[in-house]
């Protein structure tokens, strides 16, 4: 029995972050929904870009004059900042651009409740949301609506691409997020995206649902709850908004830890995208991509090694060998970790090192939701210097 929760926890552990992707990769290379993806290129509905941004002064001026060289017909964008709780001096950054509409509410009440309030002013068909912190190319806008003239089509997402950095917390995000975009490619070719990342998601304005105002993950809620509406979301990567790596990789962990708690949430919001009545393929490819990796593979991990241990003291010694490179393996995130942290290069290290740092979130992050001690009015990530 011992033997069979072993070899079992390691097949779901190989599922997880192997097997997923390469049955989706065949999965959508066979599909024929990959032709939601060719929307109509000429199609210009009016649009709101809203983009939350508290204290960010320093790279305000920056953003929006990003926002404004997007190739799309002016008439038809509007361009909405809110810096509710902001305290300093963004609020006078935003009046020198009159062409510019401005929310501003002294309290704080985190991203979420930002968004809710903004939606309130926004009357065009369609919204797209970007973070601050980042810089979207030219044709971001026209390449996310061209596909909403499919009427199937709730939401689509652009890309997130972080900019290339020498340190270790750079190459790990980066390397991270080269494999989700290959994964979101896969998942809305074969029916719809398992969540949209905020740095850029538009919405159809209709099917926008004001959010509990605690909720931690707005942009992955909110697209999720489009798809158990029935509408897919689109994942188009010729839209994209770059991004700088975090700071450090205490930065990283905290953001990790922040997104693991608000997974949880997320998964206790959205039990009904678990029933394989409702839809199946999307019930499918939710449990693969988002909820095995927030919960009971991180877990397997863990008691992948006191198992191990006591096969290896009480089976063949196939088992020791597995123990031994479950040790290396370790040993070498551990040293990984120990060298980043010193400012020295990880190497080979980096793989396992970011490998472990996410699962241990996991379980950290599993905590906080327990205790509800993650607030929606989070600290931003400290971001490196370009």
């Amino acid at each position: 029995m011992v033997s069979l929760i072993f070899w079992l926890s390691l097949a779901i552990i190989l599922y997880t972050y192997l097997g997923y992707g390469l049955i989706v990769w065949i999965w959508a290379s066979f599909s024929k929904q990959g032709e939601e993806r060719s929307g109509n290129k000429s199609y210009e509905p009016e649009v709101t870009l809203i983009v939350p941004a508290y204290n960010e002064a320093a790279i305000l001026d920056a953003k929006v004059q990003n926002c404004l060289a997007l190739e799309y017909p002016t008439a038809k964008l509007q361009l909405l900042f809110i810096t509710d709780g902001t305290t300093d001096n963004s609020n006078a950054i935003l009046a020198n651009y009159p062409s510019v509409r401005h929310l501003y509410v002294p309290d704080r009440g985190g991203k979420t409740m930002a968004e809710n309030r903004a939606m309130r002013y926004v009357n065009t068909p369609y919204v797209i949301f970007t973070d601050c912190n980042t810089l979207l190319n030219k044709e971001a806008i026209r390449k996310l609506v061209q596909h909403y003239v499919k009427p199937t089509v709730g939401a689509v997402s652009g890309e997130k691409q972080i900019l290339s950095n020498r340190s270790t917390s750079g190459s790990g995000e980066g390397l991270y997020w080269k494999y989700e975009s290959f994964l979101k490619r896969c998942d809305s070719r074969i029916y719809s995206l398992m969540g949209a990342a905020g740095e850029l998601v538009s919405f159809r304005t209709e099917l926008f649902n004001p959010l509990e105002e605690d909720t931690i993950l707005d942009d992955f809620v909110q697209s999720m709850r489009i798809v158990e509406a029935g509408y897919k979301v689109i994942y188009e990567p010729k839209a994209y908004a770059m991004e700088l790596p975090s700071a450090s990789l205490g930065e990283e962990m905290e953001r990790k830890i922040r997104i693991a708690a608000g997974g949880w949430q997320s998964m206790s919001r959205l039990t009904s995208l678990l029933n394989p009545l409702r839809q199946p393929v999307v019930t499918f490819l939710y449990i693969s991509h988002r909820v095995l990796r927030w919960s009971l593979t991180p877990l397997l991990l863990a008691l992948l090694i006191p198992i191990n241990i006591y096969l290896a003291f009480t089976s063949t010694i196939l088992y020791v060998y597995i123990l031994s490179l479950q040790l290396l393996f370790y040993a070498v995130a551990g040293l990984g970790w120990w060298a980043a942290s010193h400012n020295y290069t990880t190497g080979a290290s980096l793989i396992p090192m970011y490998f472990t740092m996410m699962n241990v979130a996991v379980f950290r992050g599993y905590w906080r939701f327990l205790r509800k001690a993650q607030p929606a009015a989070w600290n931003k990530s400290q971001r490196a210097m370009s």
